[in-house]
Order: structure tokens, then C-alpha cells, then sequence
């Protein structure tokens, strides 16, 4: 037996019984916050130009794009959703790093809201996909940033969607090895794109891409049924250094969303940022008011794609060790308006970015389980203060302060739904494994607004 026909026979054995307790309830909270961070980047300029261009196309209206009050094609509303999903870079971060969450839940959503189905069904197609992204990445060892070569969603979650959506599907064992044939040739994407509006759009590509091909395969399209092994394929295409078979093959075993479990983000920004943002957020209080800061030195592994000593735009900021420093520095916190280009070019800012220094040391692990980011700050009567950060709060292994992850889920959601219905709608998805195909068709009414 090939190695794509037994991941796929792995996959379509898995029942929802089979998950356990645990790893449902962080699949819920994974689905909580994805669709949290979806709204609060539903209006941003990325998400309102792209639902632009997909209305303009025309199409079929089955299913909601969240936070604007219309409706689009099944693979339309998954790639807008999907980019909603991602655009704030927000949603939470996996180990080894990709975004798992925007290839997925759009999809299983999409296809709920479309076909009536319950909690359950999304739970289950939700957890296969997330768990087929986490054993890709850790099947090919892509625990380094700086070492990776495609942006992860890119690839990984073109097959975690349509994963996803075979489940939702109910595509046979030959059915699903056809959709990941299919989907494997749709992936690829850029980490220079990192930065800009495109970025969002790897993880669109990733859901629509992904759906379509378990749509197609659902008609009889048919494609290299062995694309995991095949001579050119998926393994030697994206993974040719290593990929270790019984990685992937241990599928489920324990689910990756339990362990090592996902980390949520607390700031709107890339997460190797994090570690630069709670260093000086720990150092805002020693420096808060005082005009006689000197110099910045901020120490971090080699991670040169957020080395941006002076970004373009607020966007631009979000992938700057510097930048994140200066706003935290200067703040005390580290919020979505944080990356507008008001802030960027303040004065107090502009003047901030000229006294940092970054130094990135090769002698710092670069992924994210072991790197460090030390932070420094001068006087000008030649004093110090230093932190550092090995870990920032929520993240494996960290737990968050009593509330934390709540209340970045109410700053999301209360930018567009009331009190009362940011309320509900995070009760009903706490009990998502309970809700009949009704009622998540009134939570996705209550996304839809």
C-alpha cells in the first residue's frame, strides 16, 4: 500500500468518537478564535477589495462571506473567510509553524451553512484538517522560519482543506486520494508576498483551492492518486530534505491540536514578533514617559524576514522586530490599531525606530520552542534595563492570564456584533458539539451580519 492510499484510509476510519474530549474542546476554541479574528479582519482593505472582485465575478449565493452581509459561491465565501480569517495575522499558531485554522473552518462552515449540517460534522472535518497540516509540518521537520521556503498555509493548507471538506463530503477512500492529487498541484506560495496584502491571500487560495479539488474529486475529477510518494510529487516537491513517513502515519496519535496543542496569539502581528513585543511590554514601565532613551538593542535568532527597520506601512510593521518593540515601548500594549499607518508615522514613532538596533545572533535556536529575543534599553545617563523572553504567554506550554483569551475575543468580536450578540454567538460556539443544523445555521446568521 502506497503512502497517500494509507494516510487516506487513516483519515476516512476517523470517527468523531475517536477524537475524545480534549481534543474537541481545542477544536472548538480553535474554531472560537478563527472566527473571532474573521470578523475583526473582515473590514480591512485586503477582505473589502476581495469581496469587491467576488461579487463583481457573479456566481452562485450559497453561503455567507462573515462580517458584510453577503453572499457568494461555496469556494468564494471559503477564500474570503479565509483571508478574513488571516489578514490581522491573529489566528492562532502551530507547532511547526502554520495557520491551520483559516484553510479549514471557512470551508467546514461554508459547506454546513450550504448542505445543513450539525456540530459535530464541523468539529470532525474541522480536527481532521488541522491534524492533517500539523503531521505535514512535522513530518518534514519545518520547525525554522528563516529556513522555510514556501509560506506554510500555502501548502499544507491547500491538502487541510480539502481534508476538510471530503469529511463534510462523505468522499470515499479513492474519492479523497483524488482530492489530494488535485490539491497537491494547487499548492505553492511565496514568503516575499510576506508583508503585503498578498500574504492574507495564501490562506484564500488554500480553503477555495482545497474545496474545490474535494468538489471536483465528489464529481469524478480525477488526479495522481499517490501524490505523497509519487516521483515529483508532494514529498519531493515541498519536503525534500526530510520527511519522516511515521510521522504522518501517527495521525491522531495524539492529535497535534492537543499536543503540542496550538498557541493563541495575544498581539495582531507575526509570531516570532511576540517574543520582541512581551520583552518590551515587561520593560514599558521602567521607560514609560521618560525622553532620555538613548539606544534600543533588541538581540533575536536569525529570522530575516522581520528585520524591517523601517516598514512601508502599519501592515509592513507586523513583520518588524523593530517596529513591535517601538509600539510596545511606547504604548504599553500591542492592539490591531497598533499596525495602522497613522501609528506607523507618528512622530513619537519615527523618532523611536531611529534608536533601535537590532542584532540577530546565530547562536540563538531559530525556532520557535527554543529561540529567545533579549531586549535593551539605554539611558542617557548610562543606565539599563534589560528583559527577556523565552516564551510569550499563550503559547505552548504558557498558560494565559485568568480571562486574557476572552477578552481578545470581546475586542474582536465588538467591532461589529453588539454585546448581546458577540455573547451568544461565543456561547453557541462553546457548545458547538451540541447544535443541530439549525442552530448553527443562527450562529452563522449572527457571523453573516
Amino acid at each position: 500500500m502506497g503512502l497517500t492510499r494509507e494516510i487516506c484510509e487513516i483519515i476516512d476510519a476517523t470517527q468523531y468518537d475517536a477524537l475524545g474530549d480534549e481534543c474537541i474542546d481545542r477544536v472548538k476554541e480553535a474554531i472560537k478564535d478563527g472566527i473571532a479574528v474573521a470578523l475583526a479582519g473582515s473590514g480591512e482593505a485586503p477582505v473589502t477589495i476581495l469581496t469587491e472582485h467576488m461579487l463583481a465575478l457573479g456566481g452562485a449565493r450559497q453561503a455567507s462571506v462573515w462580517g458584510a452581509g453577503q453572499r457568494l459561491s461555496l469556494t468564494q465565501a471559503a477564500y474570503i473567510n479565509a483571508v478574513a480569517t488571516h489578514v490581522l495575522d491573529f489566528e492562532p499558531m502551530w507547532s511547526p509553524p502554520t495557520h491551520s485554522v483559516s484553510p479549514t473552518v471557512p470551508v467546514a462552515m461554508a459547506l454546513a451553512e450550504a448542505n445543513r449540517l450539525d456540530g459535530r460534522q464541523i468539529i470532525l472535518a474541522v480536527a481532521k484538517g488541522l491534524e492533517i497540516q500539523g503531521r505535514l509540518q512535522y513530518a518534514g521537520d519545518q520547525y525554522v522560519p528563516e529556513a522555510l521556503v514556501f509560506h506554510p498555509p500555502g501548502v499544507a493548507g491547500v491538502l487541510g482543506s480539502a481534508v476538510t471538506a471530503a469529511s463534510l463530503l462523505q468522499l470515499d477512500v479513492m474519492q479523497l486520494q483524488h482530492a489530494l492529487g488535485l490539491s497537491a498541484s494547487r499548492a505553492g506560495s511565496l514568503l516575499a508576498n510576506v508583508g503585503s496584502m498578498t500574504k492574507s491571500s495564501h490562506c484564500g487560495n488554500a480553503a477555495a483551492a482545497g474545496l474545490d479539488s474535494a468538489l471536483l474529486a465528489e464529481r469524478g475529477f480525477t488526479a495522481n492518486p499517490d501524490v505523497f510518494e509519487a516521483h515529483k510529487g508532494l514529498v519531493k516537491t515541498f519536503y525534500p530534505n526530510h520527511f519522516d513517513e511515521a510521522r504522518l502515519l501517527n495521525y491522531g496519535k495524539p492529535w497535534r491540536v492537543v499536543d503540542p496543542g496550538l498557541a493563541i496569539k495575544l498581539f495582531p502581528s507575526q509570531y516570532g514578533t511576540h517574543f520582541a513585543i512581551t520583552a518590551a511590554l515587561d520593560l514599558h514601565g521602567a521607560v514609560d514617559g521618560r525622553q532620555d532613551i538613548t539606544q534600543v538593542r533588541v538581540v533575536s535568532p536569525v529570522m530575516k524576514y522581520v528585520d524591517r527597520p523601517s516598514p512601508a506601512t502599519g501592515l509592513d510593521g507586523k513583520f518588524s522586530l523593530q517596529y513591535v518593540t517601538a509600539c510596545a515601548l511606547l504604548d504599553g500594549e500591542v492592539r490591531i490599531a497598533s499596525f495602522s499607518d497613522e501609528r506607523r508615522f507618528r512622530d513619537d514613532m519615527v523618532a523611536m525606530l531611529a534608536r533601535i538596533e537590532l542584532r540577530q545572533d546565530e547562536s540563538i535556536p531559530g525556532d520557535f520552542h527554543h529561540m529567545r529575543v533579549e531586549t535593551e534599553v539605554e539611558f542617557a545617563d548610562g543606565s539599563v534595563q534589560t528583559m527577556t523572553c523565552t516564551a510569550p504567554r499563550g503559547s505552548w506550554g504558557v498558560t494565559m492570564a485568568p480571562g486574557e483569551h476572552e477578552a481578545k475575543l470581546e475586542d474582536c468580536l465588538n467591532g461589529k456584533l453588539s454585546t448581546s450578540d458577540a455573547g451568544a454567538l461565543i456561547a453557541a460556539l462553546d457548545r458547538l458539539d451540541e447544535l443541530s443544523p439549525d442552530d448553527v445555521r443562527s450562529v452563522l446568521q449572527l457571523v453573516a451580519v
